[in-house]
């Protein structure tokens, strides 16, 4: 009998690939989502892609009757939990939002599990929880650090899941993410945010294809390559593998680990622009601004621990994302709009 996963943010741009990724490793899936920074229109299309159905509530994850009400309606075996708002900039801006959506509605779902008796969980953090890091490639034992209220929510979270494995013999994996870019070989699924942007990679493909006027490249004066920031970009297709994998790690062992994913290579953003637009073949006018409040230089991870434990590793490199990226956004010009 296949096992049944809850999955928190299941219509986001990494939810919907995961919940693709989980319907075609014969997973049973239900997904919530509020579609604050999504739309119905993925899942419909992970439906189309995978030809399998599975089971969507539209509620908040602060929202402790909708979320008792799937816990009592379903037998669920595990949650990968990715619901969050998470963009750095903006949570400098918002940081009572952040707090409120990301804290609290975790620890909501925290308690409805233990309620329930799930103590199963795969939960995405991010390497915005090593603040500026000391050296690179960071490896999971790197000191601790946040420069915004995302990163700090995020480091919250782990260490509330850390308490809570201590005291109640949860199974957990935590998966501290680098930068997910990229889309589904199908180009019919891949990043579409609402709103403006918060990732670098829309605004770049969105420039290309002419929807926006410009990219503007956030401080070039950065002790880098070529200036501008550096990070370890992760197609977004190896991100959600390493959660399948992570799910087959929480059958075998007991405990609580923590796992970087990422490619360990780094690339600045006038690479990842350039990238861009050699698979586009189009022109991309490139703006410079200031510096953003809590970004750092470089961040690039060492994956080896789960390449050790998980049997994973990144498959694709610069040129697939570049490629699938802008195989969504040219068969997808405003998204899923």
């Amino acid at each position: 009998m296949s096992q049944t996963i809850l999955v928190t943010g299941g219509a986001g741009y990494i939810g919907s690939h995961a919940v693709l990724e989980l319907l075609s490793a014969d997973y049973e899936v239900v997904i919530l989502d509020n579609f604050c920074n999504s739309s119905k229109e993925s899942l419909d299309r992970v439906k189309t892609l995978t030809g399998k159905e599975f089971t969507f509530y539209e509620t908040d994850l602060r929202d402790r009757q909708g979320l008792a009400t799937i816990f009592k309606n379903h037998s669920i075996d595990s949650v990968i939990h990715f619901a969050g708002l998470k963009a750095v900039g903006e949570s400098n801006e918002k940081p009572i939002e952040y707090y409120e959506n990301n804290v609290v509605g975790s620890l909501v779902l925290f308690d409805e599990m233990e309620k329930a008796g799930v103590r199963k969980i795969v939960f995405s953090s991010s390497a915005t929880v090593y603040g500026e890091p000391e050296k690179n490639p960071i490896s999971e034992t790197a000191k601790l650090g946040h420069t915004n209220p995302y990163g700090r929510t995020k480091y919250m979270i782990e260490f509330i899941l850390k308490d809570i494995q201590k005291a109640k013999n949860w199974d957990i994996v935590i998966l501290r993410y680098f930068n997910p870019v990229g889309a589904h070989a199908s180009g019919d699924i891949g990043e579409s945010p609402n709103d403006v942007p918060n990732n670098l990679l829309p605004f770049v493909t969105q420039a290309a294809i002419g929807v926006r006027d410009h990219v503007t490249i956030f401080g070039d004066d950065y002790d880098t390559i070529d200036g501008t920031g550096v990070r370890d970009y992760i197609h977004v297709v190896d991100l959600v593998l390493g959660h399948i994998k992570s799910l087959e790690k929480l059958d075998k062992d007991k405990g609580l680990f923590i796992y970087n994913l990422g490619t360990g290579s780094g690339v600045s953003v006038k690479e990842m622009i350039d990238a861009i637009r050699e698979v586009s073949k189009k022109d991309i006018k490139v703006v410079v601004g200031p510096r953003r409040a809590g970004d750092v230089g470089e961040v690039v991870a060492d994956s080896t621990l789960a390449e050790k434990e998980l049997g994973w590793t990144a498959q694709y490199n610069l040129k697939d994302m570049a490629e699938s990226s802008w195989r969504w956004q040219e068969k997808n010009p405003k998204g899923y709009a």
